[in-house]
């Protein structure tokens, strides 16, 4: 398994945000032509998950900022809960995002989210705390229809034993208005 230092995490997201000030460049006819609000979309998302003595809950809204026809950038926060038979999580955090639709069905996605993780749990008979912040990298490819996408997205940063994930890769479901 490779491991990413904070360094490392940095850098990734200082070469993603280079990269997309190229396209940004292209955008500037769009954004002139359109009142402010009217380039902005929000929306964001809902988890529940129900299971043998588990419950999860998430909660994620967040705004995107329209560049152009085919470039949106974006932030988000998120708040999650889960519990399993002997221990509770709670994870908080933020979400820098950009969606690119090279064309109209297809959407390519980059989301940075760092979260901050307090675990408590019991473990023969002791109860423990873990408190840390868990970054994730998610590349993304979805099929949109008008305001829905629905894809996979993978997490670049995955670590199978601080990650509040089960698996790098996720499906998901995204609704912006």
């Amino acid at each position: 398994m490779i491991r990413l230092n904070q360094s490392h995490v940095k850098s990734v997201f200082i070469v993603l945000v280079l990269g997309l000030g190229i396209k940004i460049g292209h955008a500037q006819d769009f954004s002139q032509s359109k009142p402010f609000w009217d380039r902005v979309s929000f929306g964001g998302g809902l988890d529940l998950g129900f299971g043998n003595q588990t419950f999860n809950i998430a909660v994620s809204p967040s705004a995107l900022y329209h560049l152009n026809e085919k470039l949106a950038m974006g932030a988000g926060i998120s708040f999650n809960y889960a519990k399993f038979q002997s221990s509770k999580l709670y994870a908080y955090g933020g979400t820098l995002m950009t969606f690119y639709n090279p064309i109209r069905p297809l959407q390519l996605s980059a989301e940075f989210e760092q979260l901050r993780v307090n675990q408590r749990y019991e473990y023969l008979g002791a109860n423990f705390e873990d408190d840390y912040w868990s970054p994730a990298l998610f590349l993304g490819v979805g099929y949109s229809t008008r305001n829905v996408t629905i894809g996979l997205k993978y997490n670049v940063l995955y670590d199978d034993v601080d990650s509040i994930y089960a698996s790098p890769l996720i499906p998901f479901v995204r609704v912006y208005f």
